[in-house]
């Protein structure tokens, strides 16, 4: 890749972002397309995102880029604009900026990480679905779930007041799927998914729920792209079937460069 003095710059953001597989996948998918564009990472912590914002909306060469965690969430109040899904979901891991100088943003991981089972050869229609967490992530996959026919869907979140608010919003969203909270235990369910940032850094040991309650057969599907995490492997050794996080970013490659340069 050569770069010009014509070349757009795309970021990640995100705290931490050494384990950031986006800046490999959308630089590959930039280069076979033939754009002049090229991801960097950025990493930020939670009290400096605002600043960087302000000036990723100064630099005319700035194109976009991904946003992940811990600051999908924060971010929309920082943007000038969201799409639909965004605003639904509360949070977006996509953002663009306009030729006006303008930071639109949209969310792509509940897509993504339905694409991305897909992609490793499992369905979401008619799952019994435990999800852990219940930040920008959880609230996208929790959406997909209704959008994509799971049966019921078990939220547990440490925070129960958090996990309440977003089964109320997807209740509205999806009459026909069966939303509860629910404690550790994620007995009774097929597919059970950490959307949490647990496994992000290194030496995470902490698990999002309980495994003793999985059994052989089970889907467990980690959002996190550092592999392995403590619960995929804890997963594992219970004899779940195991889907990581690279799958759900590689499938939302194509949307996340298409969506950016088209500002």
């Amino acid at each position: 890749m050569t770069i010009t003095g014509t070349t757009r710059v795309l970021a990640i953001l995100g705290d931490p972002i050494a384990h950031a597989r986006a800046p490999r996948l959308v630089n590959d998918a930039l280069a076979a397309r033939g754009d002049d564009a090229v991801m960097v990472p950025i990493q930020v912590a939670a009290d400096g995102l605002a600043r960087v914002v302000d000036g990723l909306r100064a630099m005319q060469s700035f194109a976009g880029g991904v946003v992940t965690m811990p600051h999908k969430e924060a971010i929309v109040a920082l943007l000038d604009d969201v799409s639909a899904e965004a605003r639904q979901v509360g949070a977006c891991n996509t953002i663009r900026r306009t030729a006006d100088g303008r930071l639109v943003g949209t969310m792509f991981d509940g897509e993504g990480f339905v694409a991305g089972l897909a992609a490793s050869g499992h369905a979401v229609r008619g799952r019994r679905v435990f999800l852990c967490g219940a930040g920008g992530a959880a609230a996208a996959i929790a959406f997909a779930m209704g959008r994509h026919g799971a049966t019921r869907l078990t939220l547990y979140n440490r925070t129960t007041a958090r996990a309440a608010a977003l089964a109320d919003h997807v209740r509205a969203a999806w009459p026909a799927l069966a939303v509860a909270l629910g404690g550790p235990d994620p007995s009774g369910h097929d597919l059970v998914v950490n959307a949490t940032a647990l496994g992000m850094r290194p030496g995470d040991a902490a698990l999002p729920c309980d495994v003793s309650g999985m059994t052989p057969g089970t889907l467990a599907a980690d959002v996190v792209i550092r592999q392995p995490t403590a619960f995929l492997a804890a997963a594992a050794a219970r004899g779940a079937v195991v889907v990581g996080g690279e799958p759900m970013l590689v499938a939302q490659i194509g949307l996340i460069v298409d969506f950016v340069l088209a500002g």
